[in-house]
């Protein structure tokens, strides 16, 4: 009976530790999310507002919704702050978790990352903290930046943490290193990897499985980097950054890989080449499949659905325009004004945007031949562009301009 109990204990143990963290742009962080039952049209008004909650600090990030509790992270003064909110709309608690980036477009960018008992986040100068989700405690904290010698580009950090397995994946670029590792339940080091070169970038990293492969996708400035969970090694590296096209030592790039079996797909806006690779059958190393200006994504989300890719680009930081390309070909299937560019996210078979200039929200049908609009309505109060990605969880909608939450039902 005493090793059925200790059986039955570990289990659980395992469960909870290897539990699906909720996270930035869904699961996968492919802006595919997995709710179902939803509507797919909206009244002329918008879907019902069933929540407004203020207070919560200037900020780009997502809110990022389990199915308890609210997670919102915002700057204050000089620091971020996590706010966790209730389903009723109350602050459970607000802690500051590190100083906040305060030069150009200070506002938080990362996001919260979830995973049982416990919530990660990155401050703007690169402080890594593990806190907990009842009461906000704080665990632990690594200033990842300062002990791993970051170089930073002109916006700080915007990174949202990743979980793999037992660990905690943090990307601080520069010559010591360029990705670490940290045990998530005491965050001791683990590991680091070599040093690929380049300042810190705005991308999240991602895991990619492909066949037998399971890889950590992460980036700096210059570089795409693949690398072994378990240790830390570096498999291969993709430099996207010419010095002979950009005259920054780092490219301005936020967007997060899109992949889909072999090949992956890389955007960064400014009227810089987007790429799609493939990686070689024994998964060591990726060549250049195809290139074009067309989809220059800014830092918006893109989305692969049914072999095609969807998204706005970049024709100035105030324009861009929508568009849908053949995923293995790269060929246009349209490119088409509507308002600007804008956010954009997946599920229950329609797309969900958030346009960046008027805070447009819009209900789109995925349709490789045209941009259907199915519904729109404008979002009301907060302040500054419109740049946090949507998260849909519990039939509903979570937005987030500056300082201000909304949540709409838009269960069926």
């Amino acid at each position: 009976m005493k090793r059925i109990n200790l059986a039955i204990a570990f289990l659980l143990f395992v469960v909870i530790s290897f539990a699906q963290p909720t996270q930035w742009r869904g699961p996968e962080r492919s802006g595919k999310f997995s709710d179902t039952g939803l509507l797919k049209k909206w009244p002329d008004a918008g879907p019902e507002l069933v929540l407004k909650v203020e207070g919560i600090g200037k900020g780009y990030s997502s809110v990022i919704a389990t199915d308890k509790y609210i997670f919102a992270t915002g700057m204050i003064d000089t620091l971020d702050y996590l706010s966790c909110i209730t389903p009723e709309g109350q602050i459970k608690w607000k802690v500051a978790y590190g100083r906040s980036w305060t030069k150009s477009f200070p506002e938080t960018r990362g996001s919260a990352t979830i995973e049982g008992d416990r919530v990660y986040v990155i401050s703007g100068t690169g402080q890594l903290v593990c806190l907990n989700v009842e009461d906000g405690v704080i665990r632990w904290k690594v200033n990842v930046d300062k002990d791993y010698e970051s170089e930073w580009h002109i916006w700080g950090v915007s990174e949202s943490p990743l979980i793999v397995d037992d660990k905690v994946i943090c990307t601080p670029g520069g010559a010591k290193t360029s990705v670490v590792a940290f045990d998530k339940m005491t965050g001791k080091p683990v590991w680091q990897s070599a040093s690929v070169g380049g300042p810190r970038c705005y991308v999240s990293p991602i895991i990619y499985e492909y066949k037998q492969f399971r890889y950590i996708l992460a980036a700096t400035g210059t570089n795409l980097i693949a690398l072994e969970p378990a240790t830390g090694k570096v498999v291969w590296t993709f430099k996207y950054w010419d010095g002979a096209k950009w005259d920054q030592p780092g490219l301005i790039w936020a967007n997060t890989p899109v992949v889909k079996g072999a090949d992956i797909f890389l955007s960064m806006g400014y009227d810089y080449r987007n790429v799609m690779l493939t990686m070689s059958e024994d998964g060591k190393s990726v060549t250049e499949k195809w290139s074009n200006l067309v989809l220059d994504n800014h830092h918006h989300g893109l989305i692969e659905l049914d072999g095609f890719i969807y998204g706005s680009n970049w024709e100035s930081n105030s324009k861009g325009k929508w568009v849908c390309m053949d995923w293995n070909s790269g060929a246009t299937k349209y490119e088409t004004e509507w308002l600007t560019k804008g956010e954009l996210i997946y599920d229950d078979g329609m797309f969900y945007i958030l346009e960046e200039k008027t805070g447009t929200v819009a209900l789109v049908k995925p349709n490789p031949q045209s941009f259907e609009v199915i519904s729109s309505f404008k979002l009301q109060g907060g302040n500054g562009p419109f740049w946090s990605h949507p998260f849909i969880a519990n039939g509903k909608l979570y937005l987030r301009h500056g300082d201000v939450l909304f949540v709409y039902n838009i269960k069926a």
